[in-house]
């Protein structure tokens, strides 16, 4: 009896050790928030090079609306979506992955691309040859070849004579890659030169000269600085290390690691059951990948909750941002006018009117359709057409003929004549449709606040203010 009583109570003093350790900052529709994961988020979203800021209890209102539209989107299910399954299942493995991946198993890899070097590079070994080049293209005439043949000849004579290789590779080599190191080409091994190059090569010993070796490129003359094995893999292991890691061949390592995991289950693993499974292991040991998973996971919900009920909404709502551009039409009054309009350019007279007149009935988001299918409709350009809201400054034309500035207007060749045509629009827009995107932003805001407003009275939240003042300090 006393041994369950023991155990009871170190069961109870265990878990209040566990809660205090990570109290509970908030209450969200009933789930409980820890203050470990209001901490990441802060402390992610505040960083030094944040321009606007926020103090923890600033911040905390911003935390609760982000989770109430979380709790808004998994109310209309957009969780079982399978858009969405796929596009987090695929950022999740992207983190989860690499992290299945053990220093053994990047060992075992390195290796393998060793041993298969060491394969590749057979019992002849490496080789480090300089060599002198003179270029003969292989439709060479006759007289060409014979020419080089004398030259390369000339400079094998004076080579032998004791003239010294790498000064000699310098003056004629013409290799110009190799000529400025003295002639002198990497390591390399067989089935990296061509055949009667790589042939000659390895027929030599270090400090041996060939004679004269002719390949596809013309006549060589080689000189052998070194041969070797391969050194041993210790020699080799922080470069190949590297090597994966630039080549992010971890993520390879990690598919191959999963697909043999999968294959082990003999059938009761799919590999996205696989992954659940090792995403929810590694999580439960890392709060950093834990809440980074979270993250994203909520801010995929947020963005497609947030896209349907504002964003987009509003941006496809025409009658909401007419309504909402005539309540508030003040806020878009210009300082000085602008012309709304057009500035044209013709190659006869008849156009200049005709151009008017086609469009003059029109509502003017339909003008350039009218004048692309009226005068630029066939092979031939008749008019050239800047249209939009100007204001003094940005275009030529418009400052000459409608603010009547003194300004050099520049003629386009084959369309001399030029003229405007609109209206000047002295204190502000006439429709939303003249400053459309501040005012989509605009409607896109204050459906925003009405959203988060009416999503503070569906859902219930608390805040425990005593946890909230150890944020950062524990």
């Amino acid at each position: 009896m006393k041994l369950k009583t023991l155990l009871a109570a170190f069961t109870i003093s265990t878990t209040a050790l566990a809660q205090t350790a990570d109290p509970v900052i908030m209450t969200i529709n009933g789930e409980p928030v820890l203050r470990s994961e209001f901490e990441y988020s802060y402390n992610k979203n505040n960083t030094e090079g944040v321009i606007d800021k926020k103090s923890v209890e600033e911040y905390v209102d911003l935390f609760i609306n982000y989770k109430l539209k979380v709790c808004a989107a998994l109310d209309e299910h957009y969780d079982t979506l399978q858009s969405f399954k796929d596009e987090f299942a695929q950022y999740r493995d992207q983190q989860v992955r690499p992290l299945l991946v053990t220093d053994a198993d990047v060992e075992r890899e390195a290796h393998r691309i060793y041993d298969q070097t060491v394969q590749q590079i057979g019992p002849d070994g490496l080789v480090q040859v300089a060599h002198i080049l003179l270029r003969l293209n292989q439709q060479a005439t006759a007289a060409e070849q014979e020419e080089a043949k004398v030259r390369i000849d000339s400079i094998y004579k004076a080579l032998k004579a004791g003239a010294d290789f790498a000064e000699m590779a310098r003056k004629v080599s013409q290799d110009p890659g190799s000529a400025r190191q003295g002639g002198l080409l990497p390591f390399v091994q067989r089935g990296q030169l061509v055949k009667e190059f790589e042939d000659a090569a390895y027929a030599l010993q270090p400090g041996e000269m060939s004679g004269v070796v002719q390949s596809p490129y013309g006549y060589h003359i080689i000189l052998m600085k070194e041969r070797k094995m391969l050194e041993p893999f210790e020699f080799h292991h922080d470069n190949i290390i590297r090597f994966i890691e630039q080549r992010n061949l971890r993520e390879r390592i990690a598919e191959q690691l999963v697909d043999s995991l999968v294959k082990a289950s003999e059938g009761t693993l799919t590999k996205a059951q696989l992954m659940d499974q090792k995403a929810d292991e590694l999580a439960e040991k890392d709060p950093e990948l834990k809440y980074l998973i979270r993250e994203y996971y909520d801010g995929l919900l947020l963005y497609e909750v947030s896209n349907r009920l504002v964003w987009d909404k509003a941006a496809k709502d025409e009658a909401g941002l007419a309504e909402y551009f005539k309540k508030n039409k003040k806020k878009y009054n210009w300082d000085k006018p602008r012309f709304k309009g057009m500035a044209f350019h013709v190659k006869n007279q008849a156009d200049r009117q005709a151009v008017k007149d086609c469009v003059k009935k029109l509502p003017f988001d339909q003008w350039a359709e009218k004048l692309r299918t009226t005068f630029n409709g066939d092979s031939t350009i008749r008019i050239r057409v800047e249209k939009g809201i100007f204001r003094q400054g940005d275009n030529a034309l418009v400052d000459s003929l409608v603010f009547g500035k003194d300004t050099t207007v520049n003629k386009l060749k084959d369309y001399p004549i030029d003229d405007v045509f609109g209206k000047l629009l002295k204190k502000g827009p006439e429709d939303y449709t003249d400053v459309r995107g501040l005012v989509v932003a605009d409607y896109q805001e204050q459906l925003e606040k009405e959203w988060v407003a009416e999503l503070r009275k569906r859902y219930t939240f608390t805040v425990n203010k005593e946890v909230l003042e150890t944020v950062n300090k524990n």
